[in-house]
């Protein structure tokens, strides 16, 4: 296969859930495609069905109508552990919040993904570490983490099992400015690596991304070329 295919496919989807004695729809009909190796925003206000979409290519929920293909897999097709399966091998998470275990090391955390699966570590955790920049903190437990240190670990978690889409909620939420500008930098040098998909509400971060996905009332309102360039010597580097 050729690495440039469309690696998320969201067809005609529509989202609804139920309300009492009727049902709400949170997304109408959306039609959208992510290429292999994107950087892509997705931006819009609260209520919008950002997280309802992102919940529905990360394979944590299923659509009411229409087709989401992950890599050319319909998940509707697919059984619980099917899901499962699939979504450990080509999804990778991160949030606003670290969601570290405190009694763990940084090593530890990132090892848990391989542990869930059951697959062995073969030098996955000391290239994720290496990959964040974070090589010499292995043995560091998140207390002793700065917060940007503490989402570099979560992100090295996020891609240990190397997966083919990174989906990242807010990342930089919890994070001062400048901080927030090297976790940026961090998610557009793993693009192209893998398909990075992030939510947030700062145009500014948008605006390094190859493109914006705005959703405004459960409809695709805007998705094209990114037309906002900022000058990269103010994203600083990881250090």
């Amino acid at each position: 296969m050729s690495d440039n295919y469309d690696v998320i496919q969201v067809t005609n989807v529509t989202k609804s859930y139920s309300l009492g004695s009727g049902e709400v729809e949170v997304l109408h009909g959306i039609d959208l495609t992510v290429r292999n190796g994107e950087f892509v925003s997705i931006m819009g206000p609260s209520g919008s069905g950002k997280t309802t979409l992102m919940n529905l290519i990360g394979m944590l929920d299923s659509p009411t109508r229409g087709s989401v293909r992950i890599n050319g897999a319909n998940i509707s097709g697919l059984s619980q552990k099917e899901l499962v399966k699939l979504r450990r091998k080509e999804v990778g998470f991160i949030f606003q919040q670290f969601h570290l275990i405190p009694s763990l090391t940084a090593y530890e955390n990132v090892a848990l993904p391989l542990v869930f699966a059951g697959e062995k570590n073969d030098g996955a955790v000391e290239s994720a570490m290496e990959r964040v920049g974070l090589s010499y903190r292995m043995d560091h437990k998140p207390s002793e983490l700065s917060g940007g240190e503490q989402q570099r670990v979560a992100i090295a978690r996020a891609v240990v099992m190397r997966p083919k889409i990174l989906l990242a909620d807010e990342p930089t939420g919890a994070l001062d400015a400048a901080t927030g500008a090297r976790i940026i930098s961090l998610l557009k040098s793993l693009a192209g690596e893998m398909t990075v998909i992030m939510v947030t509400h700062n145009r500014e971060l948008a605006g390094h991304s190859d493109r914006i996905i705005e959703l405004q009332d459960g409809d695709v309102r805007e998705q094209g070329e990114q037309q906002i360039r900022i000058n990269e010597s103010k994203m600083g580097v990881i250090v």
